[in-house]
Parts: structure tokens; sequence; C-alpha cells
């Protein structure tokens, strides 16, 4: 099993900035991609960001330019730092990330409140 444990979710007024943290443990094996989702009111689950084992990044459109995803592979951890906060961009943000045991599998974090006031 795989454990995603996420943190840095909370308040923030609208141009603040917040950093989301996943950290993994467990019977982790090799990790491929990993990446955050987030989840509005009423709306589908939705990708945010991710980012493969060798560095390259992907960012839905409505957050590039003020979020950035990294990783260390050291620490099995995944990051979000979010700038320029918008009140759209409310939303429990999961972690995902993706490993290579038993031919693949995908685990997902418990989801952490991210709330941008106007």
């Amino acid at each position: 099993q795989v454990q995603l444990v996420e943190s840095g979710g909370g308040l923030v007024q609208t141009g603040g900035s917040l950093r989301l943290s996943c950290a993994a443990s467990g019977s982790i094996g090799t990790i491929g991609i990993m990446a955050w989702y987030r989840q509005a009111p009423g709306k589908q689950r939705e990708l945010a960001a991710s980012i493969s084992s060798g560095g390259d990044t992907n960012y839905a459109d409505s957050v590039k330019g003020r979020f950035t995803i990294s990783r260390d592979n050291a620490k099995n951890t995944v990051y979000l730092q979010m700038n320029s906060l918008k009140p759209e961009d409310t939303a429990v943000y999961y972690c995902y990330v993706w490993t290579w045991r038993l031919g693949g599998q995908a685990s997902w974090g418990q989801g952490t409140q991210v709330t941008v006031s106007s």
C-alpha cells in the first residue's frame, strides 16, 4: 500500500500564496508521474499540474504562470507553489502519484482545502 499525506492548505486572500506538500510512504516502489488535481464545489475534478520522473511539467491553462509544481525524489514528495491566488482557485486539492508496482498503480491523497477570499 502507498499512503499520501497532504499538507499546506488553508485560507488566503486574493493575490496571496500557499505551498502544498504531499509525501508518499509505504510500499512505493518506483514513482512515475506525480500530480495535483483540484475539485471546486459543484465541478468536476481537474488536473492542475503534473510532473514526470524526469522533471517535465504540465499545467492547466488556468494556473500557468502562477503555479509551480516540483518534486523531491529522495523524499518521495511533490509540492505545489501557488502564487497570485484567485477566488476561482478555491477547491479541494488532491495529490496523485503513479507507482511502478504490480504493473503500475495510482494513489490519491486525502485532499486539502484551499480557500481564496475576495
